[in-house]
């Protein structure tokens, strides 16, 4: 069987579906095919999300039931157990039930006319005379579809087992980190309007381990890691940490799931003929915290106006399609880079050292300073905003100052 569609999105998650949403609006027929049997279905990430940037794709609010909880600022924790705590006068992030939130996106996108494929993996694409030939495994697994459509735009997460078939380099392997998350009951939450962060090299080398309130009782908690079991060092973390224990040794796990993060940047090229990458799979992550969601989104949006023109103009050629990659730098570039030197200035740094930026930012009193912070997404941006502190300018000297003597 052949089947024709304008354009062939892989994966069926909030950056995939954000994409086919923009591209059914422009009136294109387009289908996505997605491996799992249910949107959503399962949830890897813990789904905190900046308000702001919700608000700025049209999706904020969402509906009844989708957000568990928003927060007016954060906890963190350095090693050694101190506290530095940024609290906003309203809130600023929410967290969302994943699966509902990617149904959310999916439901809009079925109304706006997007074919949904499900248990439809795709096997193998070819790109044949600017043309993409997507072959994938029929429900079930049984037999083999062949489907065609003039753009392919992949959004299949970390994997990156598409991209790397048409020859794009994918993402940065040496800057992925392991992550797992434990939804949990019977937590001792004492401010449920605020998300914990927990540094350290112990039990998240390479990133932190948090905790985010959800329901009266129940939380999010979970970390990512360089190396070693996730699991185990999750475990850990709940039963010994000097800081987490004391919350969450008598917590009940009610599920766990795992999930790599990418945080090295994006891919040096996202396009090709016929054929662009958004989402993980083109690595468009904060590097500072693993959040991608709404980036993704943002370059999906973005992906498919290019996508318009080019159909539009009959002209599908990587050449043309360049100009995705463009305004997604245009757009985001600056910020992804800022984001990115800053995790591997954490990373460089020792736990001793991270434990004397804690206290100087309590000594500093940066908590008035960063109550000014605009945007959580556009870090870059927000950074510069807050240069015009001095005490902000000497936090930043003093960073820097660690970073250089971490990496002589």
């Amino acid at each position: 069987m052949q089947a024709r569609s304008d354009v062939i999105v892989i994966g069926g998650g909030p950056s995939g579906s954000f994409t086919a949403l923009g591209l059914a609006k422009r009136g294109l027929r387009v289908d996505v095919f997605e491996e799992h049997d249910e949107i959503g279905v399962p949830s890897h990430c813990p789904g905190h999300l900046n308000i702001k940037g919700l608000q700025r794709l049209g999706l904020y609010p969402l509906p009844s039931g989708v957000v568990q909880n928003t927060f007016r600022g954060a906890i963190f924790h350095s090693p050694k157990g101190e506290k530095f705590t940024v609290r906003l006068s309203s809130p600023v992030t929410c967290v969302v039930n994943r699966s509902l939130f990617d149904k959310h996106i999916a439901d809009i996108a079925e109304k706006a006319g997007v074919q949904y494929r499900l248990n439809s993996p795709v096997e193998s694409l070819t790109i044949e005379n600017e043309n993409a030939k997507v072959i994938k495994a029929k429900r079930g697994g049984h037999g083999i579809e062949e489907c065609f459509s003039r753009v392919v735009v992949d959004a299949e997460g970390v994997s990156s087992r598409i991209l790397k078939q048409i020859g794009l380099s994918p993402l940065n392997r040496g800057m992925v980190v392991n992550g797992v998350q434990a939804e949990i009951d019977n937590v001792d939450v004492a401010e449920p309007d605020m998300v914990e962060v927990f540094l350290g090299r112990e039990y998240a080398r390479g990133f932190y381990a948090w905790l985010i309130p959800t329901l009266e009782g129940t939380a999010k908690v979970g970390l990512a890691t360089k190396g070693g079991n996730p699991k185990m060092t999750l475990q850990r973390f709940m039963l010994k940490h000097p800081s987490a224990s004391k919350k969450l040794r008598k917590a009940r796990i009610l599920n766990v799931a795992f999930h790599p993060i990418t945080l090295g940047g994006p891919i040096p090229q996202a396009y090709s003929d016929g054929f662009v990458a958004v989402g993980d799979v083109a690595s468009q992550v904060k590097s500072t915290t693993g959040g991608g969601v709404i980036l993704g989104m943002t370059c999906g949006g973005i992906a498919a106006e290019i996508i318009r023109e080019a159909l539009e103009q009959n002209d599908c050629s990587g050449k043309f399609l360049n100009a995705y990659q463009t305004l997604v730098k245009e757009t985001l570039g600056f910020d992804l880079s800022v984001m990115l030197r800053i995790r591997k200035a954490l990373n460089a740094m020792s736990d001793t050292q991270m434990n004397r930026v804690i206290s100087l930012c309590n000594k500093l009193d940066l908590e008035k300073t960063l109550s000014n912070l605009e945007d959580i997404d556009l870090q870059g941006r927000s950074l510069i905003h807050l240069l015009r502190s001095p005490r902000m300018l000497t936090a930043l000297s003093y960073f820097f100052f660690l970073y250089l003597a971490a990496n002589p």
